[in-house]
């Protein structure tokens, strides 16, 4: 079994149907895409509606989610930061977990997977669904975190 299997856990319990936002800032278009496949399999296994947005930034992800708070069950932050010469990773992937924190006590239901790596090997691994998987453990976490607030309805 890979690392990060998201389809270990069963989610059939949902009664109705989902609407999930997947927010994806494809500066690493290659790495997105394979985020975005693992999410989508899934989101395609329990049956639920799915909307893809994209921004131009990681930074940009939390105020996309904030402005569609009420259009949709939960989202899903997808993008990847890679280190470079300069701070602008740290403040990039810094500030925009921070921003998804915020936004999920706020209640707003959340799976990160903004990748934050060295390189693109380690990127391209974590992001494969067949190797690590990130996407779909992302919307694994998401789907945890609808069922527990479901619990207060």
């Amino acid at each position: 079994m890979k690392p990060g299997n998201s389809r270990e856990n069963d989610f059939s319990h949902f009664r109705e149907k989902i609407k999930i936002c997947l927010v994806s800032a494809p500066y690493y278009k290659k790495i997105t895409d394979n985020l975005i496949r693992g999410a989508l399999s899934v989101l395609k296994s329990i049956k639920a509606e799915v909307e893809i947005v994209e921004v131009s930034g990681a930074l940009e992800i939390p105020t996309a989610i904030k402005l569609m708070e009420n259009e949709f069950d939960g989202f899903i932050a997808i993008g990847c930061v890679i280190r470079g010469e300069t701070t602008h990773y740290e403040i990039v992937s810094t500030e925009s977990s921070r921003g998804l924190t915020n936004l999920g006590l706020e209640k707003i239901c959340i799976g990160n997977a903004i990748l934050t790596v060295e390189n693109m090997l380690q990127a391209e691994k974590r992001a494969d669904p067949k190797i690590f998987d990130k996407g779909g453990e992302a919307c694994n976490a998401l789907l945890s975190i609808i069922k527990i607030k479901g619990r207060g309805h």
